[in-house]
């Protein structure tokens, strides 16, 4: 183990990706992470496919368990056995921080709620990851981040251009689950402080509700200032400010210009297109005008623009020292040379299966990234972990004989 959490233990008992995520971020920073599996029904990420990752008959690792449980370790036990019970229990003894995505029935039924693990063990930091939310009418409902982070928090309506009938859908699997996973384990940190200074565990809550709400926080407001239900959907052909706004390359590539400053790189930008007479143009002189005739500047910029390769725009947008940044497919992050420097992302090898880019948590202290290792097998590490925590091999044996672990 390496990082500012190392020498922590961390149980999860979570199932596809939000809390599960967590427990990623937690293994990043160093913390030992015990991701109990139920014997014969593991968590269903193993086998997900989605947005054409890992259909069924592909062959390679399994994307998205990799991405969640990097880096975990796997304990086979069932929990509703009531010998599995206690050995989880004994685990829970030994532990700094619960995981736990279980609806409250579930937990409760199982024994595994917050009072449950907190009366094992009051140094806890228990983890409970929600659609939505604790308490209210819908704090049973079942949520997936579609559902709960996505389309119910307005990102999905506020996603969704002029041109478009229907709102946006997510970029790709799992987009809120991570974030509401990074928020949980940013809670656990504050969490794991408050114990230092107490003595004393707690529950920390996050929803993915919650957290697509949180993204979502200045659109939420700006559209109650407006007395509106959302804020003004931007227009790229008519946008507020034509220098801060995407356009394409004569070699089919997008970027965004963010010259946030208009009319300090105004005259910038009219060089840069070979245009220096609208510099002194009136409808374009000021950003106000800018403004008051957005459709022609940006008509003129985008001609200009369409007749360079991204290469020379880049260039001449450099030599200006105007921020902006190319338009990338997800597939870029694995060869760009800023992230690599700063080890954001890390070829991890899964065994027979192959290998992976997968990316870091995005939390560096003292400039020292994680160093990324595959997901576990099923129960793979059941034996060493049990053994380790003081029981026999023959106290194996019967256990295994009785269902309770794998």
């Amino acid at each position: 183990m390496n990082g500012v959490l190392s020498g922590i233990k961390v149980i999860e008992v979570a199932i596809y990706a939000f809390v599960p995520a967590a427990g990623a971020v937690l293994s990043d920073m160093g913390a030992d992470v015990l991701k109990i599996e139920h014997p014969e029904n593991p968590d269903p990420m193993r086998n997900l496919s989605s947005y054409g990752i890992n259909k069924p008959g592909t062959d390679g690792p399994s994307v998205l368990w990799q991405v969640m449980n990097r880096g975990k370790r796997s304990v086979g036990i069932d929990i509703r056995n009531p010998e599995g019970l206690k050995v989880l229990m004994s685990l829970v003894d030994e532990a700094d921080i619960f995981l736990t995505n279980f609806m409250q029935p579930a937990r409760a039924k199982l024994g595994i709620d917050a009072k449950d693990i907190l009366a094992r063990n009051p140094r806890i930091i228990y983890g409970r990851g929600t659609g939505h939310g604790p308490v209210g009418p819908d704090a049973n409902r079942p949520g997936f981040d579609a559902l709960s982070y996505w389309a119910r928090s307005g990102a999905a309506v506020a996603g969704m251009s002029n041109e478009n009938r229907y709102p946006a859908l997510m970029p790709g699997p799992a987009f809120g689950d991570i974030q509401g996973g990074m928020n949980l384990a940013g809670g656990i940190m504050a969490g794991l402080y408050q114990r230092e200074r107490t003595g004393k565990g707690c529950v920390v809550d996050v929803s993915l509700l919650g957290s697509g709400m949180w993204a979502m926080a200045a659109s939420t407001a700006g559209a109650y200032s407006r007395g509106t239900d959302n804020i003004e959907q931007l227009d790229r052909t008519r946008a507020p400010n034509p220098i801060a706004n995407i356009y394409r390359s004569s070699d089919d590539r997008y970027f965004i210009v963010g010259a946030l400053e208009g009319d300090r790189f105004w005259p910038s930008i009219c060089k840069i297109v070979n245009r220096p007479d609208l510099v002194e143009d009136s409808r374009f002189a000021t950003s106000a005008d800018r403004t008051t005739n957005s459709e022609e500047c940006v008509a003129i910029l985008e001609s200009a623009f369409e007749t360079m390769t991204l290469e020379q725009i880049a260039e001449a947008l450099e030599a200006a020292e105007c921020p902006w940044a190319a338009i990338n497919p997800p597939i870029h992050p694995v060869e760009d040379e800023q992230a690599n420097a700063n080890n954001y992302i890390q070829m991890v090898e899964c065994g027979d299966e192959g290998s992976l880019p997968i990316v870091t948590a995005p939390i560096q202290i003292d400039e020292q990234a994680a160093v990324l290792t595959p997901a576990p097998g099923h129960c793979e590490h059941t034996d060493e972990i049990l053994m380790s925590s003081g029981l026999t091999m023959d106290e194996l044996l019967e256990l295994k004989l009785s269902g309770a672990i794998f």
